[in-house]
């Protein structure tokens, strides 16, 4: 059984949030943001707390409900605090620098990247080598981090590309010369 889903959300103050034909609407100081509900769950909205309740006692609606709820929770933190994720360019002569809505990467390929953020995420670059993803939805910062570090994974033996701030690489020792 989903523990995590039987967890109710507590609405801060500052956040307000609307129900209606399956859609919930989010808002709040940072911006809206609005998510269609799975059919196997429903929402129960009263004094401050958000509850996910199961229509089904079967495995399938356990598991839509502690999606659910984690969701929901990502949704109300985003509206009122927002999340953030850094990424790390490690690299002789690797760097990135942010035009715009866009963000110019050199990474040792024989042509510049430029990488458009979607709505909704903005950046920021700290020394050429340090991005700082923001936004209200974690969802679509995940993706976008994660469309980023695909541009040049790291690689285990320099230790070069792009790399989460706290991921850490397993490094591997390369060749031994032979005598």
């Amino acid at each position: 059984m989903s523990r995590v889903g039987k967890k109710p959300i507590t609405i801060p103050d500052k956040v307000k949030v609307s129900y209606k034909d399956r859609m919930i609407t989010v808002q709040g100081e940072k911006g809206i943001l609005s998510r269609q509900i799975h059919p196997a769950v429903e929402l129960n909205l009263e004094d401050g707390l958000l509850r996910i309740i199961n229509l089904k006692e079967d495995k399938n609606s356990r598991a839509f409900q502690g999606l659910t709820r984690s969701l929901l929770a990502n949704m109300i933190k985003g509206v009122s605090e927002g999340f953030q994720r850094v990424l790390e360019i490690n690299g002789i002569g690797y760097r990135a620098e942010l035009t715009g809505n866009a963000i110019k990467f050199s990474l040792g390929y024989s042509h510049p990247i430029n990488f458009d953020l979607p709505k909704g995420v903005s950046a920021a670059i700290e020394k050429n080598t340090i991005i700082k993803l923001s936004g209200i939805d974690k969802e679509m910062l995940g993706h976008t981090a994660s469309a980023i570090r695909r541009l040049r994974p790291p690689e285990s033996y320099k230790g070069k590309g792009i790399k989460y701030s706290e991921e850490s690489i397993r490094r591997k020792a390369g060749k031994t010369g032979t005598k």
